[in-house]
């Protein structure tokens, strides 16, 4: 092999060897598993959608450093990969360009898997699942069983978010804006037939064990909480006047009760159609539907008597109240409350103030709503108390009179997982007119998509045109039947693909293809993988899964539970929301916003105008500012961009894309290649004696101990990789500058190389693994246990720092070791000396010389 630096050449060849040698197959293991610690580390599975890209590259990589770096610190690691296979774009590809959707998925599984083997990340890949297959999606049809059996999967009439593009219904989650999350067109109400999973069932459970996620961004836990939306108060009983007909109404606020100068309908609820007699105006009222849309009204021509004080207040029908909040009625109080405010001034209606931020002061006229707590006025027996007091006494009032009940609602609705498509898990329920719905028997399972399906595109679930598919016999009284026709929400999918892993092993019976007699006793037989893996030690995906998947997968880690397949309440014990890889953008007067491959020199290359720098966006597609991933490996090498993704940024951060970043990572690896080769050959001949007879108190073997705390330290607090990799360049740098004189030296010298290969591995495991070899190792670095320090040796040892201004000595000052350069130029700049001969000069530049020397340029 040629001795200049190849990445491409070594490679293919490390991982191939790695493959060859299976060194990142799962240990096998059991519950009473003795020696060594686990460690379950898993990124969020990616759809394969065609090619990865470096949203993609920054999160597997984050996580193939974690995996690397404990299983050299002595755990058994569990490092899987698979693919979230279902979905509508692979539909919207047989639609659009007349391909199967198994023939697009399979195709763009097995490019996107090369793209990441060619990173070199350390999954165990005989562990690897595939949704789309049916030995994985007959589970999804078995759950959806259990759940029909507890009550916890259903059917009903309901109204729906309904995508016009993509013809298919969305949960409440999926709804973002009021669009689509996938295809961004408006989504509006249908009323359809549809199965729900019970997760309400949970909900309380669901917020609870929020407070034991320690390992969780804070900001995750309150985007879940925002969502359960827990809500305490109570509902309150209006009789609608010269009927005998009641509305009940939820409220937060009952200390508010006397303010209320007229309720709200939502347009779908029961009562609705009724009062008001013209589903057009209803329909009109459903199609501008929703909580952040321009509040518009009907008034029904009813009065509702208000049980606190006896008025009547007008009944409006209204598009901003929810069916699936509270009970689809609100009271409106235009004085406390901004919405129902809006609306009272743009239809005329009475505002009535009964709360005031202090006692005896009325204001004489609101110019919006007050919205806080305050005191009591205008409000019977209650006048004069604070909010906070008189709302757990107005509730026991309205127990005692019969007006109403203390309640708690919650802003979580059932999970809505019918899908009018074709690519996805087949609903397993049978329908029969004599006996209704009937769930498929266990033994017939998996329900399979059958190939046989036309795609235009138009209205409903495809399934409906296959006969095969849709006529059957009913398991239950022999008539004929026919099947369900709706697939299932993708996120049921990766709402529970984490335990698939972990019985997803080589001799596991679970995903191989036949029938299964007892799918419960043969996962079952899996319990103790599950027992051992479970939870997930770190997980890492993106922040726009906080809510979709994350509290999916805990519902189904819960109920999963109550069948008794596992005995956590919790999927994943830590989460690494990584951040978003971006890129700056230029303006250009005449062609506005421009991508970096738009610009040279400063220069439009449309025009040749000078552009602006301006303002950093995420890559994206339609955006114009992706940068390819196997473009740049084929450039620099996997190393190269592994290294800059973990440089650039912590990981929780936005990456901001720099080819001159990439070129600065592809400078450091090309130094270290020389340094080591240049050294191999005369540390290859040091013999074991002299290299085990190390000289602790050798200013390069202290050096080495403190770069040891600090990349370890590093890892271990927050994956700061960003300030480990650059104390491994610092490390480099000294290791370059050392001339050996003697084997003391060489031998404190192969110690630091040695080191420093085994510090790198995790974040550049091919270049660790060649130049090890080529400094005369037979094992892989991998089987190399991760080095331990020595507190004493590690600590800071102070050296003279020179302080010049233009060149010329002002100062020498005692510092300690392993300081960054910006506390170095603060240490200068404080010097009484350095202070005093700057005094009325402009500091220009400050150059920090291998944090040995600062010369302070000024005018």
């Amino acid at each position: 092999m040629e001795s200049k630096y190849n990445p491409h050449e070594i490679e293919v060849k490390w991982q191939s060897y790695w493959r060859e040698k299976g060194l990142f197959e799962t240990p096998e293991v059991t519950v009473s598993s003795e020696g060594g610690k686990k460690f379950y580390c898993l990124e969020m599975f990616p759809y394969p959608s065609g090619k990865i890209h470096m949203g993609h590259v920054r999160n597997y990589v984050i996580g193939d450093v974690i995996a690397r770096y404990k299983k050299s610190r002595g755990y058994k690691v569990l490092h899987p990969m698979g693919w979230d296979a279902f979905g509508l774009p692979a539909e919207n590809a047989a639609i659009k360009h007349g391909v199967h959707p198994a023939k697009w998925t399979y195709e763009n599984i097995q490019y996107m898997k090369s793209q990441l083997e060619r990173l070199g990340l350390s999954y165990d890949w005989q562990r690897e699942v595939t949704t789309c297959q049916p030995e994985y999606y007959r589970w999804n049809q078995w759950f959806f069983l259990k759940m029909f059996e507890r009550g916890l999967a259903y059917r009903k009439a309901s109204f729906v978010n309904w995508c016009p593009s993509c013809e298919t219904v969305l949960a409440n989650e999926q709804v973002i804006d009021g669009k689509c999350w996938r295809c961004d067109s408006t989504v509006v109400q249908k009323e359809l037939e549809q199965w729900f999973l019970r997760i309400t069932a949970y909900a309380e459970e669901l917020l609870r064990d929020l407070d034991t996620l320690k390992g969780w961004p804070e900001k995750v836990i309150v985007m879940q909480k925002n969502w359960i939306g827990k809500s305490e108060g109570a509902e309150v009983r209006f009789r609608i006047d010269g009927t005998d007909e009641d509305i009940w109404i939820f409220t937060t606020r009952p200390d508010t009760l006397w303010g209320c100068t007229f309720v709200c309908l939502a347009p779908n609820h029961p009562l609705s159609e009724r009062l008001v007699g013209d589903k057009g105006i209803l329909e009109g009222l459903k199609s501008f539907y929703g909580d952040d849309v321009t509040k518009i009204g009907h008034f029904t021509g009813y009065y509702a008597i208000n049980p606190v004080n006896n008025t009547k207040v007008p009944i409006y029908v209204a598009n901003f109240v929810l069916m699936e909040y509270g009970t689809g009625a609100i009271m409106s109080v235009p004085a406390h409350d901004q919405r129902d405010f809006d609306f009272a001034l743009k239809y005329g209606l009475p505002v009535l103030v009964v709360i005031v931020p202090e006692k005896d002061n009325v204001p004489a006229k609101l110019e919006k709503a007050y919205e806080g707590e305050g005191y009591l006025i205008n409000s019977g027996e209650f006048s004069g108390l604070h909010s906070s007091i008189a709302r757990e006494r107005i509730i026991r009032f309205l127990e005692e009179k019969g007006f109403g009940r203390r309640r708690i609602n919650y802003r979580l609705r059932d999970w809505g997982i019918s899908r009018q498509r074709y690519w996805g898990t087949p609903i397993p329920v049978i329908y029969c007119e004599r006996c209704g719905i009937v769930p498929v028997p266990e033994e017939d399972l998996p329900v399979v998509l059958p190939e046989d399906i036309k795609f235009t595109g138009k209205g409903g679930s495809p399934l409906k045109e296959s006969q095969e598919f849709l006529n059957t016999t009913c398991p239950s009284c022999g008539s004929q039947a026919r099947r369900e026709t709706d697939t299932m929400d993708t996120f049921v999918d990766s709402s529970w693909y984490f335990l698939a892993y972990c019985i997803n092993d080589k001799d596991s019976p679970i995903f191989q293809k036949g029938p299964i007699a007892d799918f419960y006793s043969s996962i079952i037989n899996k319990k103790d993988s599950l027992h051992y893996w479970m939870p997930v030690d770190q997980y890492i995906g993106g922040i726009e899964h906080a809510v979709l998947h994350l509290l999916y997968a805990r519902f189904f880690t819960k109920v999963l539970r109550d069948l008794g397949i596992i005995d956590i309440n919790e999927p994943f014990l830590n989460l690494l929301t990584q951040g978003m890889v971006c890129m700056e953008t230029y303006k250009c007067p005449e062609h506005d916003w421009l991508f970096p491959q738009e610009v040279k020199d400063l220069k439009c290359v449309h025009c040749g105008r000078p552009v602006l720098k301006g303002r950093v966006e995420k890559m994206s597609k339609s955006k114009k500012n992706i940068v390819d991933p196997d473009e740049m490996i084929q450039r620099y090498g996997a190393d190269t961009i592994r290294l800059f993704s973990l440089f650039a940024a912590p990981p929780e951060k936005d990456l901001e894309w720099s080819s001159s970043g990439v070129e600065g990572i592809y400078r450091f690896l090309n130094r270290l290649w020389n340094t080591v080769l240049t050294l191999s050959t005369e540390l290859t001949q040091l013999s074991g004696e002299v290299t085990a007879s190390i000289d602790s108190g050798h200013p390069l073997v202290r050096l080495t101990h403190r770069t040891i705390k600090r990349v370890t330290e590093d890892i271990e607090k927050e994956f700061h990789f960003n300030t480990a990799i650059a104390a491994l360049m610092e490390f480099l740098n000294e290791i370059q500058d050392f001339n050996p004189q003697s084997d003391g030296d060489r031998s404190a010298l192969r110690f630091a190389i040695e080191t420093l290969l085994i510090l790198l591995s995790p974040f550049a495991p091919h270049i660790a693994e060649e130049l090890w070899a080529r400094t005369g190792h037979r094992d892989s670095i991998l089987k190399e246990p991760w080095p331990t320090w020595d507190e004493e040796l590690a600590k800071e040892e102070e050296y003279e720092l020179v302080i010049q201004i233009n060149g010329r000595l002002r100062a020498k000052i005692r510092i300690p070791q392993g300081l960054s350069e910006e506390v170095i130029k603060e240490k200068a700049l404080s010097e009484p000396k350095i202070t005093e001969a700057l005094r009325g000069k402009e500091i220009k530049n400050i150059v920090v010389a291998r944090r040995r020397l600062v010369n302070i340029v000024t005018n």
